[in-house]
């Protein structure tokens, strides 16, 4: 498989079993558990556009990887574009797949305008720290979530 042969583009009505399977496969891969409605409606949500997008990534017509984004303001920017989830099933993995998703979500960010995208990731995903340090730049920072509950 090649590069060419992956199809990236917005998700359709008919890829929410396959898209419920890859965001599973996202969501336990960094141990976290969301009942089913969680599912449906971030599903919904990403059908309507509302405030977060998504694009698709298909090989031979099947959806093969997710990557969800979003913009947001910041202090210094009106808008930034934030890559939040970004998966592709284990069988592709390697083969330009996430790839492909990065540099669409960042065709996204130039055609909306925003000066900045970016994405986190953990430390201990080698492989896709592999790609990630091949396509953007680590600058150092760590992450620290605040519990508000």
């Amino acid at each position: 498989m090649s590069a060419s042969s992956i199809t990236v583009d917005t998700l359709r009505e008919s890829d929410r079993a396959a898209w419920g399977r890859l965001a599973l496969g996202y969501k336990t891969f960094y141990e976290t558990t969301l009942p089913e409605a969680a599912y449906e409606q971030t599903w919904q949500r990403l059908r309507s556009g509302d405030r977060i997008y998504a694009k698709a990534a298909r090989l031979d017509g099947q959806l093969v990887g997710i990557a969800h984004y979003m913009f947001h303001t910041s202090a210094w920017s009106p808008d930034v574009c934030y890559l939040q989830d970004l998966f592709t099933d284990e069988a592709v993995r390697g083969r330009g797949v996430a790839a492909a998703l990065i540099q669409a979500v960042a065709q996204a960010a130039r055609e909306h305008g925003a000066p900045k995208y970016y994405w986190l990731t953990h430390a201990s995903n080698a492989r896709a720290r592999r790609l990630y340090d091949r396509v953007a730049h680590h600058h150092g920072h760590l992450r620290y979530d605040f519990a508000l509950s």
